[in-house]
């Protein structure tokens, strides 16, 4: 429910505080005085688009800010999903500046346009006179059946199923798409992955092939450092051994009397130990490496082929050499495997389809019963708009093939008179008969939906008299559940309100004003409505009269 609405800077509207009641709203004003301006100010707080002409003044924030009270309508979870602070009181603003950009804000923390949009669709429903055109659509007019039978949880149920049906066809084809083009090039696949599997690579093959092939290359100046490295270790008396083990011998014989010589002693020790082992491994490497032609010859064969592939397919590293072999090889698999997993998806297409179908004659069942009592209660009401001789029908028809809405369409088909047969009411309806069919239906569907604010702009144009007071009636007790604002240019309706403000244009500067009405200052503005500018006694008591009725 919406308690507070303050608008600053807004098109004619310097600054603006209403505060609704819980109940019946009325908004009345001369045509032009800016009740039109109000509604798309509060529509920016609903997520509508801005735009910087609808800034008053070009040099400072338009910024609309809306309060509601939303404790009875479970919205906590939607609050947790979109990760806002949910409060019982919850504020939403929004913020236009100067240079066109547009700021939103609920309780504070900024959303984003569709998270605002999504909210303001649980919160108000606002019907204004173009609004009668979605009565041409089959959407609004499955969801005005569908919120009569309270299908919502059987169509979330049916969309989920749907969805999924939808998504195992797309796995299908994608699949079938896939078969065909790799059966086509299977013969490549095959040459290709021969081509690479017959190499048998292995992850850093490359670097080990050339770093042998250049100690083969090399193989003699190898052999000559590591025979003249061990010749000049471990020569029998001139050695480095043979000479730090004199050294050594040297220190520990002047340890007594000299003491650093016992720790030199010990350091040529540990460096007598490191070189016996450094002489011992340079003796086993000599002893191992040696020419190898057939090894070197080998080795430049394999470095060969792999350096052909790799110009080939256009790689730098044996890895990707690898991981080309790996995807031919699992496109082979496809291809050997595609008829299996084809028939599987198959299936699983079929019996997704299935589950679907099942619950869109569920739908279809409760659509239709639902569209024949919506028929009796719209056509009743319609009488009571004088409309006694009207027909309605609320039609669900066969679709083409299952759709994201289920398997039915939906036509509201309608007559004037028993002389005619119904047909699709936006073709053979006058503006003024649908707007009483969309109030019907508004009214009808409202406790359903668990709206807690509806809006009504001019919704009783082109009525009068008696219709008009009964419209009154109806949007009166349609009040008695949720928050109602109507904007209306009738008395008969005006009178019906539990509060009534005044949209006015000041002469002097230009400026949309908004007005609480008091009691009396209530009276002589329906009374202005039934007389004109010239209020006259007559005109008044008739508006006492209509307010206390």
């Amino acid at each position: 429910m919406l308690r507070h609405l303050t608008v600053e800077n807004y098109a004619l509207i310097e600054r603006l505080d209403m505060t609704l009641s819980p109940r019946l709203n009325i908004i009345t004003g001369e045509t032009g005085a800016g009740k039109s301006i109000l509604l798309g100010a509060l529509g920016l707080v609903l997520g509508n688009r801005a735009d910087i002409a609808t800034l008053k003044e070009s040099g400072r924030n338009c910024v609309v800010e809306a309060e509601f009270d939303v404790e009875a309508y479970g919205l906590e979870e939607f609050f947790e999903e979109n990760e806002l602070d949910w409060a019982a009181t919850t504020t939403i603003r929004r913020v236009i500046t100067p240079a066109g950009k547009s700021r939103a804000y609920v309780n504070d923390l900024p959303v984003q346009l569709t998270v605002l949009k999504e909210l303001g669709t649980r919160l108000i429903d606002i019907h204004s006179q173009h609004h009668s055109l979605m009565i041409a659509g089959e959407g609004f007019r499955m969801q005005i059946v569908d919120a009569v039978a309270e299908n919502g949880a059987l169509r979330s149920d049916y969309q989920s199923r749907y969805a999924a049906w939808r998504r195992a066809e797309k796995e299908l084809a994608e699949l079938r798409q896939t078969a065909e083009a790799n059966l086509r090039d299977k013969e490549y696949i095959e040459f290709q992955y021969g081509q690479l599997a017959a190499l048998k690579l292995r992850a850093g093959e490359l670097e080990e092939l050339e770093s042998e092939s250049r100690m083969l290359d090399n193989v003699e100046r190898i052999a000559e450092t590591l025979g003249g490295s061990v010749a000049l270790l471990d020569e029998d008396e001139n050695g480095v051994l043979a000479r730090l083990r004199q050294i050594e011998s040297g220190f520990a014989k002047i340890s007594d009397v000299y003491a650093p010589a016992g720790e030199i002693a010990e350091r040529v020790r540990g460096a007598l130990v490191e070189l016996k082992d450094i002489a011992a491994q340079v003796g086993e490497e000599a002893g191992s490496v040696e020419n190898n032609p057939h090894r070197a010859e080998e080795i430049n064969d394999r470095l060969d082929a792999i350096y052909t592939l790799m110009r080939k397919h256009g790689v730098q590293t044996v890895e990707e050499l690898i991981a080309l072999e790996q995807e031919y090889g699992s496109k082979l698999g496809i291809i050997v495997d595609a008829d299996a997993e084809l028939n599987r998806l198959e299936g699983e297409v079929a019996r997704r389809k299935e589950e679907a179908v099942k619950c869109a004659a569920k739908l279809t069942a409760s659509r239709r019963k639902a569209a024949e009592s919506l028929a009796g209660q719209t056509e009743a009401m319609l009488a009571r708009l004088g409309m006694e001789h009207s027909t309605f029908v609320g039609s669900v028809g066969v679709a083409e093939g299952l759709t994201a809405s289920g398997a039915d369409t939906v036509d509201f088909l309608f007559s004037s008179s028993p002389k005619f047969s119904p047909q699709p009411l936006e073709k053979v309806a006058s503006g003024g008969e649908i707007s009483r069919v969309m109030l019907c239906l508004k009214a009808l569907v409202a406790d359903k939906a668990n709206m807690p604010t509806v809006i009504f702009d001019e919704i009783d144009t082109g009525i009068s008299g008696r219709i008009a007071d009964v419209t009154g009636r109806i949007i009166a007790e349609l009040s008695e559940g949720r928050q109602v604002v109507n904007i209306t240019h009738l008395p008969q309706v005006a009178s019906k309100g539990d509060t009534h403000f005044r949209v006015f244009k000041d002469a002097a500067d230009g400026r949309t004003h908004l007005q609480l009405l008091t009691a009396e200052e209530r009276v002589r503005e329906v009374a202005k409505m039934l007389s004109g500018d010239e209020v006259t006694e007559a005109a008044m008591e008739l508006a006492r009269g209509l307010i206390e009725n």
